[in-house]
């Protein structure tokens, strides 16, 4: 496969997927824990399963459940919950590129109507891609931004080079970082992502991105809202001015040596 082809969806699969965003009443599979199948490993509250419904085509799509709280999340898991989680999370990624199967593995998270998830109990999906490099049109550019704090070999900013656009918050932890300090600027950017300090409440959705590049693992934190048209039809980001960015990281900054 060319890295241009796009991965085949396939629209029969994804009817039966059960959906309790947009129904909350629906069904939750990640909750009828009694009926999963095809666990690959738990560890406490979270199991890694192969995806009962599998939409792409030359992929192993697997989910990580987070909790066995329907609403949890990284805005309010305790801080010792949210680092046992992304540890946990972080390894079984590890596991999956050793396998040395996929051209590329993918790790990313859903949250929100907005966020392009079906289900609203806490989940990452690990997805390894037979043919296609899912790295192809990301730089380390895409990771340089505005400084905000920076701890243990962990440092987070705001993009000034985001992939989609105008806010993108990255956390970029070296070999050596701490992975408790890359778990809490994670959550606690959340959190601030949705709270009333960030743009007065207006985001209910975001998701997490996850890359091994550089010898760095990096986590792209996006806020997700309707998309631009100039990337929509063109491919091309828009990003705040610097007055801006600068406003949004002393807030951050502000929240997070607060707490």
């Amino acid at each position: 496969m060319s890295n241009e082809e796009p991965l085949i969806f396939h629209l029969q699969v994804a009817r039966k997927k059960p959906e309790n965003i947009k129904h909350p009443e629906g069904y939750c599979p990640f909750c009828d824990r009694e009926n999963l199948t095809n666990i690959l490993d738990k560890d406490g509250d979270c199991i890694w399963l192969v995806n009962k419904f599998r939409t792409l085509q030359d992929t192993m799509q697997t989910i990580i459940i987070e909790s066995k709280d329907h609403l949890g999340d990284q805005s309010n898991y305790s801080q010792l919950e949210n680092r046992k989680i992304i540890k946990y999370v972080l390894e079984c990624w590890q596991k999956m590129i050793n396998q040395n199967k996929y051209k590329s593995v993918l790790l990313y998270k859903n949250f929100g109507p907005r966020s392009g998830g079906s289900l609203r109990h806490p989940h990452f999906q690990i997805v390894g891609l037979d043919k296609k490099d899912g790295y192809a049109n990301i730089s380390s550019k895409n990771f340089q931004g505005v400084d905000v704090v920076s701890r243990n070999n962990v440092q987070l900013n705001i993009s000034r080079y985001p992939l989609k656009g105008f806010v993108e918050f990255n956390v970029q932890m070296s070999q050596d970082g701490d992975v408790a300090t890359f778990a809490d600027y994670i959550q606690s950017t959340v959190k601030f992502i949705l709270s009333d300090d960030f743009y007065h409440g207006h985001y209910d959705s975001y998701n997490l991105f996850f890359y091994n590049i550089d010898q760095k693992i990096e986590c792209k934190i996006m806020p997700r809202y309707v998309a631009s048209p100039y990337f929509i039809g063109y491919q091309i980001s828009q990003v705040n001015n610097e007055e801006s960015l600068m406003q949004i990281a002393e807030a951050l900054q502000k929240r997070i040596l607060a707490e």
